[in-house]
């Protein structure tokens, strides 16, 4: 149960106390990671069924929906985004490239990248909205949460002796992981037929090759890191299932 609260407090704003805080239930945390993707979910596709009962405009409850999924994660995983973009992007040796991570503040290629991965989001929730497609909304954000579990498998260090990257990387056996992009394939075929399937492996692609990249950039993961590959898979299902 360590873990679980944890998971709910650091990923969401639901009043959940922590609990104990350590390497055991933070590594539970990224394993229960997921589950709270699917409630995170849950309210996103609450807020699209309700504006659309209200009449409101596709984009305009995609927008909206955007909007209660980064209040209702506090932001983090924008902001890990924007904050690995930025880190990418700069010159120099992966210690440059770490501390451009730490400043905190948004360069240009993080202003682009949220404008790009937001504006996307807005859109393909918007369309999955008017075609009542709910549960792609849920499996999209569980699979964004489970990239936290891919990013964290075994043999992937972290990028820095401390901080969250320090306590959960290599934490997450291969089989678990597998497991968990396999129950997704599985709710993604139920929910989208054909193309639900194909989006969550191409989420599954993109974050194996975004992770092979980081891990020759920085060194390996950050807690950044993890923000952003939830944003890469949510995203990545969003708009193919969106397209099909």
């Amino acid at each position: 149960m360590d873990g679980l609260r944890l998971a709910m407090s650091w990923l969401s704003v639901a009043p959940v106390r922590a609990g104990r805080v350590d390497a055991r239930a933070c590594r539970q945390a990224i394993a229960l990671a997921p589950l709270v993707g699917a409630l995170v979910g849950g309210v996103a596709a609450a807020v699209l069924w309700v504006l659309g009962a209200l009449g409101a405009p596709p984009l305009l409850a995609g927008l909206l929906a955007v909007a209660a999924l980064v209040l209702v994660t506090r932001g983090m995983h924008v902001d890990g985004l924007a904050d690995t973009v930025d880190g990418l992007g700069c010159y120099g040796p992966p210690e440059r490239a770490l501390a451009v991570m730490r400043d905190g503040g948004a360069g240009p290629f993080a202003v682009v990248a949220l404008v790009l991965v937001l504006g996307v989001q807005a859109v393909s929730l918007g369309e999955l909205a008017a075609a009542g497609d709910w549960a792609t909304v849920v499996v999209a954000c569980a699979a964004g949460r489970a990239g936290f579990a891919l990013c964290c498998r075994t043999g992937v260090p972290a990028a820095r002796p401390e901080g969250m990257g320090a306590l959960v990387a290599g934490s997450q056996p291969v089989w678990a992981v597998a497991v968990w992009w396999l129950l997704l394939l599985v709710a993604a075929g139920i929910s989208h037929w054909w193309t639900g399937p194909v989006a969550v492996a191409a989420a599954l692609a993109a974050l194996l090759v975004f992770t092979h990249h980081v891990r020759r950039r920085f060194g390996g993961i950050t807690g950044d890191v993890l923000g952003a590959a939830s944003e890469i898979g949510t995203t990545t299902v969003l708009a193919i299932c969106a397209i099909a």
